[in-house]
């Protein structure tokens, strides 16, 4: 059972979402939709998300890597393979695009398709008295000043070792897939999907021999706020703010679940990096 899911505020979904249900109803396929996709396009359910993942096999999500990024979140432990079709601008974590609905579900009838297992990013953010919050992401995790202008400093330690404290707007710790996202923006290094490791990047930090650093994905990064005239925020994948204050401690090791992406054979990660970044060797 393929389950679909749009973001059904992009102008294309309805027209994208109906060519998806004509082409899986030509080749027999069944499909549920959740809720607010099946209303897009005059169709009857009152499932959500979760719901939804319980009884598919496979999810098809219509939109971009945003659209992705929140239905991992809403699903959460009942996690299913995740097929993208790109209805948005950039999409790294998509395979295909609106244009290819017809190769995308003759994909899924064959299983013509690899899953790429994603890390995801185990977050805890703890109190001085022990109180903690935990949370999952698949690109990265952020500590931010929000909208004031002072800086803030962060001790950070690797496995207890102590890494350095870092005076800056913001600190971002990201998986190998967050490496294309907010981290890249900010000067950091692209990991392949499979590299095994975690990269933390300063936001605009005072000292300038501050750099992005690559760590093992089996090591325990942990981020003390200890200076700051104000709260900060800690954001997963973009999905809300969460105050962290003065003495908090935000941990964040590798989740034991893993996040099957697909991706098509003639759409892998360095064709993707490729077009994406509309790379051209000696012309770039």
């Amino acid at each position: 059972m393929i389950g679909l899911i749009a973001h059904t505020e992009k102008t294309e979904a309805a027209e994208q979402v109906r060519a998806m249900i004509s082409a899986l109803e030509e080749k027999n396929v069944g499909f549920l939709a959740d809720k607010s996709t099946a209303e897009l396009v005059g169709i009857s359910s009152d499932l959500d998300e979760r719901a939804l993942a319980r009884q598919c096999d496979l999810l098809v999500v219509m939109g971009g890597d945003g659209t992705i990024l929140r239905v991992v979140h809403k699903i959460g432990e009942d996690i299913r393979p995740i097929f993208g079709i790109n209805i948005g601008s950039l999409g790294f974590l998509t395979c295909a695009a609106a244009t290819e609905i017809p190769r995308a579900v003759d994909s899924i009838i064959r299983k013509d398709y690899i899953l790429s297992q994603r890390s995801l990013l185990l977050t805890e953010l703890i109190s001085p008295g022990g109180k903690s919050r935990k949370m999952f992401g698949l690109n990265d995790v952020v500590i931010s000043r929000g909208e004031r202008s002072q800086l803030v400093k962060l001790r950070v330690k690797i496995d207890g070792a102590e890494l350095t404290d870092y005076n800056a707007d913001g600190l971002i710790i990201a998986t190998p897939t967050g490496s294309t996202a907010y981290s890249l923006s900010a000067g950091g290094p692209i990991l392949m999907p499979d590299s095994g490791g975690f990269v933390i990047t300063p936001i605009c930090p005072h000292v300038l021999t501050n750099r992005s650093t690559v760590v093992s994905d089996r090591s325990i990064i942990t981020s003390e706020l200890i200076v700051a005239e104000h709260s900060v925020f800690v954001t997963v994948d973009g999905q809300g703010n969460h105050a962290m204050h003065l003495g908090d401690t935000l941990r964040i090791s590798q989740s034991d679940r893993r996040l099957p992406l697909v991706m098509l054979p003639e759409k892998l990660f360095p064709e993707v990096l490729r077009q994406k970044l509309k790379w051209s060797g000696s012309n770039v």
